[in-house]
């Protein structure tokens, strides 16, 4: 693992967003919690057809509740994505450390976990659209947060060999 931020996703609901997220993190080298419980179960097809093999190689955590999950944060800081936000994404400075949570696709996080985070931020829309895909709105979101901590992964020169150019 490359990255000192971690994403969470509390209680998804769609197996092929969690499966595109454990890719995403296994692919930047950064930790995925699950908190629990799940819309599907782990071994679900579907899980494992978003994340093909990338999710194998994801540093995954579970945990059984949110707030089991919550005893791991120690001072690191929640970051909640929530069109319910204070502020745009574009202008929180990230810091190492910090925790993207992502809520259920249906339903989002109930008003005790909005109320624990220590910064509750959203995606500029378009006006009149509600929301992005939950697996999109990690990865942009993620982006911004390992280009404002230079912490992507290394160049994989090795990856790209047979790439023609």
């Amino acid at each position: 693992m490359t990255a000192s931020v971690r994403l969470a996703l509390f209680e998804p609901d769609i197996p092929q967003n969690a499966g595109a997220l454990l890719r995403t993190a296994a692919c930047l080298g950064v930790g995925l919690d699950l908190i629990e419980p799940a819309g599907f179960l782990l071994d679900d097809a579907r899980l494992k057809r978003a994340g093909l093999d990338y999710a194998a190689q994801a540093a995954l955590v579970r945990h059984v509740s949110w707030e089991r999950f919550v005893e791991t944060l120690g001072p690191n800081r929640l970051v909640l994505l929530t069109t319910r936000g204070d502020v745009t994404f574009p202008e929180v400075r990230f810091a190492a450390g910090d925790v993207l949570l992502l809520g259920r696709e249906s339903a989002g996080v109930p008003d005790a976990v909005h109320a624990r985070a220590d910064v509750r931020l959203r995606i500029p829309l378009v006006l009149g659209m509600r929301s992005l895909n939950v697996a999109q709105a990690g990865a942009m979101v993620l982006g911004e947060v390992l280009r404002q901590l230079r912490a992507f992964p290394p160049a994989d020169v090795a990856s790209r060999e047979g790439e023609k150019g």
